[in-house]
Formats: structure tokens, sequence, C-alpha cells
């Protein structure tokens, strides 16, 4: 059963975050939703991961499946090579390096937030 539900949580989260990039401004550069994204996801994943409301199964459905499907590090990682090719290689390290430290950041926000 583990199996379907980190399935069904992973179809669920691709299909939340291809519907915010959908509804959310985005430019040919840069797709700010991903960065949204990435931090929401990161925050959620440091709530998931401090929290005892959960049983073992809906902590994978939602970490592993929704989370994991959700979350985009291809899609950040492609962004910042288009920056680069765009010849915007500033741009494209504040990218890399700002959802870096706000997803952490979010981890930790999470995590005080389920404490």
């Amino acid at each position: 059963m583990t199996t379907l539900f980190v399935a069904a949580g992973g179809v669920l989260g691709v299909l939340a975050r291809w519907g915010i990039y959908r509804l959310t401004f985005h430019t040919d550069a840069l797709i700010w939703s991903t960065v949204g994204i990435n931090i929401a996801g990161s925050f959620l994943l440091g709530l998931l991961a401090a929290e005892n409301w959960f049983g073992q199964d809906a902590r994978e459905a939602l970490g592993v499946g929704f989370l994991g499907g959700f979350t985009t590090f291809s899609t950040y990682a492609v962004e910042a090579r288009g920056l680069v090719a765009a010849g915007r290689p500033g741009l494209a390290l504040g990218y890399l390096l700002g959802t870096l430290a706000g997803a952490v950041v979010a981890v930790r926000l999470g995590m005080w937030a389920a404490e």
C-alpha cells in the first residue's frame, strides 16, 4: 500500500507544481514559480520531518511522493543554465544561491513550526 500512496502523492505533487507554474508569472529567463515552489516544498518537508501527526505510510506519501513531485531540482538547474547561456551569470548565481539559502531557511522554519 505504501507504494501506491507514494505514487499517488507524486502524481498530486507534479500536478500541483504544473498548476502553479501555469498560473504564475514567469519569463523565458527565470521562472519565479520554481523558487516559490522549492521554498514552500522545503518548508513543508521541514514541517513533516519534525511532526508527529502522521504514520510512516502518510509521511512517505507526503514527503517522498507529494513533495518529491512538487519540488523540482531539475528545473532549478535548467533555469540556472539558461541564465548563464543568456549572458546573465550573476543572476544565475544569485538564483542558485538564493534558492538554496531560502530552502534551507524554509526547512528550519518548518521544523520550528512543527515543534
